[in-house]
């Protein structure tokens, strides 16, 4: 069965074969394990269930003697580690987070996540959700610390930050999905179900090739060693928030006949797309009220205005409605400085530890600055936003 937004086949059979039909199915599937979590939780009085997961999450799920059978499941593949799993690998992928800095957040914010805005079908949770319109500022923030959480050091381990946050988030996808489908205008025919493993997978590759393809285009060097550690890195995280492993990648050449495959099968970006990136690019001047703070926003809209176009390219942004502005040329600007930066990663004793460090400072003072001394909750939306359409 192939759902109505699976398009231009002819075309992509023809370049990718019956990869084309292979990963068709995937739009049906979800993710039983964290639907039958939400589905326990709801059966307990309220807040007891999230509760119970936190326990579960914080001293481990032998510690909630009377854990629904649903959260012994999920626990029990969380808590298996692969054999395939190499601590010193994860931390190293980690590392290169911290060592760009700056132009870490950059690929996120410019790439990553509006990327994530292009497919009008995959797009559709999110709109319905409310969230990124409505607390657009909020949603990147919490996404910055989730990629921060992820890849500082043993932040994957058992108890780690970003384990936690992970299967957080994970929950909150299944939670979604169930108060979409309970609207009952989903239309699955035509959209395949809601937050579907083709689209969980595909925005585990916005995290994963598509940053390192942005950090190159930003002028960093990676090398083989960490771009392999990187990607090592996403597949574990793949796995902690529920993606199938036939569709988590391994490799760079994995992860780009993947995104390869799906960006020539989906359809062009429609005005839901334009809003949430709209909303993206000018979540700056949320809570700007001088008339300092309200310049400062708008330079950095207009930057990330630029950056967009700079990575991204004219045709997509042009599609996205992204204003043309003169500040995609801060692209040169930024390469520039990579450029300088490289030369004293590769010549200067210790040069690579201290970026590392100024890159930690970097995402803490980003998050501190982000949630403003809120806690980052990742907890799903109390109702939907707008009904599907």
């Amino acid at each position: 069965m192939l759902p109505s937004r699976y398009t231009h086949l002819d075309a992509a059979r023809a370049r990718f074969g019956d990869r084309v039909d292979r990963l068709a199915p995937y739009f049906f599937k979800v993710d039983p394990l964290a639907d039958a979590v939400i589905e326990a939780i709801e059966a307990e009085p309220p807040r007891r269930g999230w509760a119970l997961l936190e326990q579960a999450l914080a001293t481990g799920i032998d510690s909630v003697p009377d854990a629904p059978e649903a959260f012994r499941a999920l626990f029990a593949e969380i808590d298996h580690v692969p054999v395939w799993v190499d601590w010193g690998t994860l931390d190293r992928g980690g590392e290169l987070l911290f060592r760009a800095g700056i132009l870490g957040g950059i690929v996120l914010g410019a790439k990553s996540l509006v990327l994530g805005y292009v497919s009008p079908a995959g797009n559709k949770p999110l709109v319905m959700s409310g969230r990124l319109q409505q607390q657009a500022a909020r949603r990147l923030n919490e996404t910055s610390r989730f990629v921060q959480a992820v890849c500082r050091p043993n932040g994957l381990r058992r108890h780690g930050d970003g384990l936690g946050i992970t299967v957080k988030v994970r929950l909150m996808h299944a939670r979604v999905r169930r108060m979409i489908l309970r609207t009952g205008t989903w239309d699955e025919a035509s959209l395949g179900a809601p937050i579907n493993q083709h689209d969980m997978a595909g925005t585990q590759l916005l995290f994963s090739i598509s940053v390192l393809e942005g950090l190159r285009a930003l002028g960093l060097k990676i090398s083989h060693d960490e771009s392999e550690s990187y990607m090592h890195l996403w597949r574990y995280v793949s796995r902690l928030i529920g993606v199938d492993s036939e569709l988590s990648v391994t490799s760079e050449l994995e992860a780009r006949a993947l995104a390869d495959l799906i960006a020539a099968t989906q359809a062009a970006p429609d005005d839901d797309s334009r809003a949430l990136t709209r909303a993206l690019l000018e979540s700056p001047h949320e809570g700007a009220k001088t008339d300092e703070a309200k310049r400062r926003a708008t330079i950095t809209t207009r930057l990330g205005q630029g950056f967009v176009r700079g990575l991204l390219g004219d045709e997509m942004a042009d599609s996205l409605g992204v204003p043309r502005t003169p500040w995609r040329y801060a692209m040169e600007v930024a390469r520039a400085a990579a450029k300088a930066t490289e030369l004293a990663r590769e010549t200067v004793p210790g040069a690579r530890a201290a970026l590392i460090d100024a890159g930690h400072r970097y995402w803490d003072r980003v998050v501190e600055i982000g949630l403003a001394g809120a806690s980052a909750e990742f907890r799903p939306p109390d109702r939907l936003g707008r009904p599907a359409a």
